[in-house]
């Protein structure tokens, strides 16, 4: 029972340290203006093989792209994968934001307009 409990606190521990370091990716996009585009982008991007999680926000002109666990995503891939589909990447960057985080400021960024 005593060991039981030290397995617990060691694989909590573990998924909190894993879950503090997400390696994603954000970019800021121009001419992104419809779902066909963000559909576009999101076929190319989910066909690397570390790409995890995808959130694209056309109003906001934001593409984040999270590696799988344990894996790492590299800035100038996925910028080169943008701009070969036919979009601006006016900036890009890693973040320690998860996917998740990123699509939850977005929604409170971009509420409902008056």
């Amino acid at each position: 029972m005593h060991h039981q409990k030290h397995l617990i606190t060691a694989l909590s521990l573990a998924a909190c340290a894993g879950a503090a370091v997400a390696d994603t990716v954000k970019l800021q996009v121009n001419g992104m203006v419809c779902a066909f585009c963000a559909q576009g982008i999101e076929k190319r991007l989910t066909k690397m093989p570390e790409t995890g999680e995808l959130y694209i926000n056309l109003a906001q002109k934001v593409v984040a792209v999270q590696a799988k666990p344990g894996q790492s995503i590299d800035v100038d891939k996925v910028k080169a994968e943008v701009t070969e589909a036919g979009y601006d990447v006016v900036k890009a960057d890693k973040v320690q934001q998860t996917v998740a985080e990123i699509r939850s400021d977005s929604a409170w960024t971009s509420g409902p307009s008056s």
